[in-house]
């Protein structure tokens, strides 16, 4: 196997020995060394080279050191010192030693030698030599040229007062250690040399200088600017920072601070961050920037306590000309970077006098204006500035404040969006949900709704519906998912929840009509069929203060809290039934009897569960909370976010509906069983007319008489035995209801004028405030209800 050696490879003696104790190379110098040619040695046991029996002991690890004493071909023994290393198999080849032997440059050089003090005086690293007073003894050029000064006159100085910095003293301070000790140690210092004022990086590896006896004479000092390396660490290491601190949360002037936090002092002695205020662009940042422009201070940081730099506050504007860093960097779109030292900083004093003071001020040097950018907008400039730091900005300093902004413009222009969206979102819930409760006489309610602290505005909804006879609706919702579609799909179901409570469905029925209406959603929304691409869950309760009874059915939705009076809260055990958007599941009813003054908690799950506790626990506290308050329903609903909730906000959206039920006292409901006959619809009107009169509601008496007797003849004429007429009335309304066993509603039609009936119904929806029908299990109910006004007197 040939090699080529770009030198003398005869002055080495170089031999192969594979594994098995065979010579597989054999080089001229090993020739020259023993006499034996390659063709003679080759391919033969290496142990014939031995003179004598002995044999060395095979090395135990990669590297063998010795002498061995060798067998020359003329006969004579050659002591031969050899270093050995081992060679792994590989390419083709055996494993084995690779064995060499030096056949020049092993005797001491002589005195005149010019390699010999080449190592001091030409080395490529700066190197210095101090005595035992740590006084400069030697120095080669390498040295001079970091100091900035000639040999001869800093000879017999120490470090400290060769370099008169900081830096100087601590390096003094480690060569004592080393003096003292007689250990080597490294130091990594970060300083000017003496050529310029840049900061550089340095590596002072320091190791003390023994004469012949051992004794330590003083400090050798070699220096190695490792400035390239440390910059590269240095910036490396504020990326990764920066891709981890930046954009922490979804707010921009959060992340605006982050970005100037990020930079001070690492990269700046103080940054400020001006963002251009989209509402002055029509809601969307501008696509084109033109001088001059309005910018919002949004963060700013200095390496100064109070950042006494700063002229403007964060959230104050100002007008930025053209000439101004901020607006030229814009306006050009890509970094500018201005010092004192070219005088291009001269028009940047210029445009602002306070802002210009304040530079010559804290002596700032060195601007950096960097555009904000992201998914091609502008969203605004930072601008970093140097006045502590002696050196100024570089080409590399842009790139990576580029690299750092970039990725913050990223983080801005997500809260940015985030923000708008969650802010859309909140109006459109504000506007579906109810603004104000109704006031009934069928209970007290009070609410709270809370978006997600970070997930945003989702479908969490709820509502107070009032129904006829008294009767009153509430119904908590949450909606699958948060943003603008969460909340928009949240008006459309409660929206229909308030068509479906308005023709009196039972809450088992409601939920299955409620159920067709989320699968119609969910294949408008692209599911292509598939159940489950929009879904929801919900409870329907319904309280009517004339029983005290109130049915109610859940789909999927948490149950509710019932606290009665002076008892301890517990769970309705309700079926649960399967949530929204599935379809072809049944849902089932459960009812309760309510004593007056009970209260209910229909809540989201978004209240009781959280990622630090389970659903269990989160009732408990529920429990607790509702149990400790007595106050107004309003209090209890603050205690209850405030024992729930962590400060910092839900990781959910919350709905919180608290309802005290009220009763309606026997005295204000007159019922009759009416016969099916036409001639005692007279003595219906009169008994009815006697009991307003009773109740002092003479007021309204002609009105009901004829609501009653219109209603009562047309179920004489037109339904089915039994009839019931029932009386309800509070301090605002009176209800007249009037029930029969036919499942056949009446509707309004409009009477030709030789007609003898039809005008009826047209009458009582002329005399009242509303009307309908309701289905019930025995039939139906036709009700009417009148307003009551306030009587003088």
């Amino acid at each position: 196997m040939s090699r080529v050696y770009p030198f003398d490879d005869a002055a080495t003696a170089r031999a192969v020995i594979d594994d098995d104790g065979t010579l597989a190379e054999w080089n001229e110098g090993a020739r020259r060394l023993l006499g034996h040619s390659a063709d003679t040695v080759v391919g033969r046991p290496a142990a014939r080279l031995l003179a004598g029996d002995r044999i060395p002991v095979a090395p135990a690890g990669d590297r063998w050191q010795g002498t061995v004493a060798l067998r020359h071909r003329d006969g004579r023994t050659v002591p031969v010192r050899l270093l050995a290393h081992r060679r792994p198999a590989g390419d083709g080849r055996p494993g084995g030693w690779l064995v060499v032997s030096p056949l020049t440059g092993a005797e001491p050089p002589p005195a005149e030698d010019p390699l010999a003090g080449a190592g001091l005086t030409q080395s490529p690293c700066a190197v210095a030599v101090y005595d035992e007073q740590l006084r400069l003894r030697r120095m080669n050029d390498e040295m001079a040229a970091v100091i900035g000064l000639p040999e001869p006159l800093v000879r017999g100085l120490r470090v400290s007062e060769i370099g008169g910095r900081p830096q100087s003293e601590e390096l003094e301070r480690v060569m004592l250690q080393v003096l003292t000790s007689g250990r080597p140690l490294d130091m990594q210092t970060f300083t000017g040399s003496g050529v310029d004022d840049r900061a550089r990086a340095w590596l002072a590896r320091l190791a003390p200088v023994r004469d012949a006896d051992g004794r330590i004479v003083g400090v050798s000092l070699a220096a190695h600017d490792v400035t390239d390396n440390y910059r590269a660490r240095q910036r490396l290491q504020l990326v990764n920072e920066a891709s981890v601190r930046i954009g922490s949360t979804l707010d921009v002037t959060r992340t605006a601070q982050e970005l100037a936090h990020m930079c001070v002092p690492a990269l700046a002695d103080f940054v400020t961050v001006d963002l251009l205020d989209p509402e002055d662009y029509g809601g969307e940042p501008p696509a084109r920037i033109a001088a001059p422009l309005t910018l919002r201070r949004a963060a700013h940081w200095s390496v100064l306590d109070g950042v006494p730099e700063a002229v403007s506050e964060p959230g104050q504007t100002e007008v930025y000309p053209a000439g101004s860093p901020q607006a030229d960097s814009l306006t050009a779109g890509h970094t500018i970077i201005t010092s004192m030292a070219t005088g291009d900083m001269a028009r940047w004093l210029a445009w602002n006098t306070a802002r210009g003071e304040r530079v010559r001020t804290f002596g700032g040097h060195s601007t950096m204006s960097v555009p904000i950018r992201a998914r091609g907008l502008t969203l605004g400039v930072a601008v970093f500035i140097r006045h502590r730091r002696p050196d100024g900005f570089t080409e590399d300093d842009g790139l990576l404040a580029e690299e750092i902004t970039t990725r913050a413009a990223v983080c801005i222009d997500n809260a940015r969006r985030y923000s708008r969206e969650r802010e859309t979102a909140l109006a459109l819930q504000r506007s579906l949900l109810p603004r104000n409760l109704p006031r009934t006489a069928a209970l007290e309610a009070s609410s709270r709704y809370l978006p997600a602290a970070r997930a945003g505005v989702g479908g969490d909804w709820f509502d107070v519906i009032p129904l006829s006879g008294m009767r009153v609706a509430m119904v908590v919702g949450d909606v699958v998912g948060h943003g603008v579609q969460a909340s928009a799909t949240m008006g459309r179901l409660r929206t229909a929840v308030r068509t479906l409570a308005d023709i009196d469905l039972a809450p088992d029925e409601l939920l299955t009509h409620l159920d067709d209406l989320v699968l119609r959603l969910s294949d408008e929304s692209g599911g292509e069929g598939n159940p489950g691409e929009v879904g929801a869950t919900c409870l329907y309760a319904v309280y009517d203060p004339v029983s005290r009874h109130c049915t109610l059915a859940r789909a999927g939705h948490p149950p509710p809290v019932l606290m009665p009076p002076g008892g301890d809260p517990r769970l309705l055990d309700l079926p649960a039934g399967p949530p929204l958007g599935l379809g072809g599941l049944p849902f089932e009813s459960a009812e309760v009897e309510l004593a007056e003054g009970s209260v209910l908690a229909l809540y989201t799950d978004g209240l009781v569960l959280s990622r630090n506790r389970d659903a269990d626990t989160g009732r408990d506290l529920l429990f607790r909370a509702l149990a400790a308050h007595s106050g107004s329903l309003d209090e209890t609903c603050d205690a209850i976010l405030h024992a729930l909730l962590p400060r910092a906000g839900a990781a959910d959206d919350v709905a919180l509906l608290l309802a005290c039920t009220q009763g309606l006292a026997a005295s204000q409901v007159a019922t009759w069983d009416i016969p099916a006959d036409p001639a005692q619809v007279a003595s219906v009107r009169k008994q009815v007319v006697e009991r307003l009169d009773s109740w002092g509601l003479s007021e309204v008496a002609f009105t009901a008489e004829l609501v009653v007797s219109e209603l009562v003849t047309n179920a004489i004429r037109y339904g089915s035995r039994p009839i019931r007429l029932r009386l309800i009335h509070d301090a605002a309304t009176l209800i007249c209801e009037v029930s029969d066993t036919s499942h056949t509603a009446p509707h309004l039609r409009r009477a030709k004028i030789f007609d003898e009936g039809g005008r009826g119904l047209l009458l009582v929806a002329q005399l009242t405030q509303r009307w309908g029908s309701r289905h019930t299990p025995e039939g139906k109910t036709i009700w009417a209800e009148l307003p009551l006004y306030e009587r003088d007197g």
